[in-house]
């Protein structure tokens, strides 16, 4: 690859980094402040934003770094076999917690008067262990003997090897760990798409204490809208990686080096976009968001306080602008006053 194609990805992986750290540190943050966001499936929240921070943090900036240094891991080597068991590991535990918490919001708005007792804190926690033994598990199998890892120098990064030899450990990953969450998701974005333009075109009205009200019909077209977006991001972002890596497994061809570092730069790039998913299909992230904003403005208002200057320019022009407390004359009074005169 030549040295301005390298040059653009370690950039566009730097931004993608940085949007990442930055992104997942606030979710945290806002997830930790906030009591009310603290439900019975915190848990797979934090497992979700946790494997996109350490993506952030170590698979984006080892890329980067080979990238720009042009450096050729052994295959056989245990920085190599580590670093691709982590990057499989993460990948994998990203999307099955983005998963399921799609399906928690599924459950939430279809199953309202159940959902406090399907999801519930314990079953959450059973629910996050199997879910990680099983991505340990799966990014375990190349060095058990099924499948390998090796370096890409295409992707500058030690990952599975896409060889008809480990298509088997291939398809097992790729099935069970990437596309049946993407179908899942996918199939629920669309259920609700559907139920949200049932409900706007029968209408819903909502009762008060003293009227009711009419839901216009636009907050749930805004609804679907967010739903195709994130279904269209999915796409993106996974589709070119499974095609580049399902030819090259099935056919034992390497696909061309520009196909092969975009597939993995919208791969690693889901990571940045994964907090802004959380906050546009949650209502009560945003409300917490905006809470969280006005408390940092507060603190930083705190903080920096207006200048001496400042203070007295505003005090000199309250005085100059107070209004005389003299009460006005009515109308009676001048009329009054001017028969006198």
């Amino acid at each position: 690859m030549e040295n301005e194609a390298r040059v653009l990805f370690a950039m566009s992986m730097v931004l993608s980094g940085t949007a990442a750290v930055f992104g997942n540190i606030f979710i945290l943050t806002v997830l930790l402040l906030n009591k009310q966001l603290q439900s019975n499936t915190l848990v797979l929240t934090l497992s979700f934003s946790l494997s996109d921070l350490a993506i952030g943090l170590l698979i984006i900036p080892f890329g980067v770094y080979n990238s720009v240094s042009s450096t050729v891991y052994p295959s056989k080597s245990d920085l190599c076999q580590w670093s691709g068991f982590i990057l499989l590991l993460l990948q994998s535990s990203s999307i099955q917690s983005l998963t399921w918490v799609t399906v928690d919001r599924f459950m939430e708005i279809c199953f309202a008067l159940n959902y406090s007792n399907i999801w519930t804190t314990r079953r959450s926690s059973f629910l996050l262990a199997l879910m990680w033994l099983f991505c340990i598990l799966i990014a375990s199998l190349p060095i058990m003997g099924f499948g390998s890892y090796a370096y890409s120098k295409t992707r500058f990064l030690c990952c599975p090897e896409f060889i008809p030899q480990n298509k088997h450990f291939v398809m097992v990953w790729m099935v069970t760990t990437i596309m049946m969450p993407i179908f899942t998701m996918c199939s629920v974005h669309g259920y609700m798409i559907y139920v949200a333009r049932k409900q706007a075109r029968r209408g819903m009205f909502v009762s008060t204490e003293r009227h009711c009200v009419n839901v216009p019909a636009k907050i749930y077209l805004k609804g679907s809208m967010v739903m195709i977006t994130n279904s269209v991001y999915l796409m993106i972002c996974w589709l070119p990686y499974i095609a580049v890596c399902v030819y090259e497994t099935l056919s034992g061809q390497q696909s061309s080096a520009a196909s092969s570092a975009l597939s993995i730069c919208l791969v690693l790039s889901s990571a940045a976009l994964n907090p802004w998913v959380i906050y546009m299909t949650h209502r009560r992230y945003r409300s917490a968001v905006r809470q969280s904003l006005g408390k940092l403005h507060q603190m930083w208002s705190g903080m920096f306080p207006l200048q001496p200057f400042q203070k007295s320019v505003g005090l000199t022009s309250l005085h100059t602008t107070t209004p005389s407390t003299e009460t006005p004359m009515s109308e009676a009074d001048l009329c009054y006053s001017r028969s006198q005169t």
